[in-house]
């Protein structure tokens, strides 16, 4: 009987757990439009995780290039992620307000969004990270577009982002001020001249990070 007892010990002890489940929804950023995959922001993200060891698989991501609220989910219903998983991040909204849709469209598809994003996180919204939409309007693709305007829309729609996550218990991340240092730093943009290079990607994860961890702790 002992000797039974101490293989059950030795065997539980030989388990690993297995690695933390990570689901990211999004658009161009999330999936990284014009970086390579470990430089997309959310392998970033899993590997600065791992760095403070925690076990961390690769994020599954559903997100692509143009996505718009809707576009992201009904292509979730497509993917059909399998949760539950120990962190969903969420970010999207850009193309929303490229296609200058209103603020209440963008309410609506947002908070859909979110529902589902914290029914894949188990039912805790504290599992789920949302992070804000970057200001596209001061790359170089939008030398010839109202820049201003595109500020005030962006901010518009990063206001109702904060409000709804923070409604949900969800926790919020704000990368927009980051994004706009690539107005006087080209290094922060990639060869296309819209999306952020890997180095603006690793600034937004020194933001993200304490409060994925604290996602993954559920607090």
């Amino acid at each position: 009987m002992i000797a039974i007892a101490a293989a059950t010990i030795l065997l539980a002890m030989s388990i690993k757990p297995s690695p933390a489940r990570v689901l990211a929804l999004g658009d161009s950023y999330t999936i990284g439009e014009s970086v390579a995959v470990a430089d997309r922001w959310p392998n970033q993200l899993a590997q600065a995780l791992r760095a403070k060891g925690m076990s961390i698989g690769e994020p599954e991501i559903v997100a692509r290039t143009g996505w718009t609220t809707d576009r992201l989910s009904s292509e979730i219903d497509v993917a059909k992620p399998l949760g539950p998983y120990s962190l969903v991040t969420l970010m999207i909204g850009v193309n929303d307000q490229y296609w200058d849709r209103d603020r209440d469209r963008y309410r609506a598809g947002f908070v859909a969004l979110l529902e589902r994003a914290v029914g894949y996180a188990g039912g805790n919204a504290k599992r789920v990270v949302v992070v804000s939409i970057p200001d596209w309007g001061v790359t170089p693709f939008a030398v010839d577009r109202d820049r201003a305007k595109i500020a005030a829309q962006i901010d518009r729609f990063n206001a109702v982002a904060r409000e709804e996550a923070t409604f949900a218990g969800a926790h919020y991340v704000d990368v927009t001020p980051i994004s706009r240092h690539a107005a006087t730093d080209p290094t922060l943009v990639a060869p296309d001249g819209l999306h952020p290079s890997a180095k603006m990607y690793a600034q937004w994860v020194s933001v993200i990070l304490p409060q994925a961890e604290a996602a993954l702790q559920g607090r």
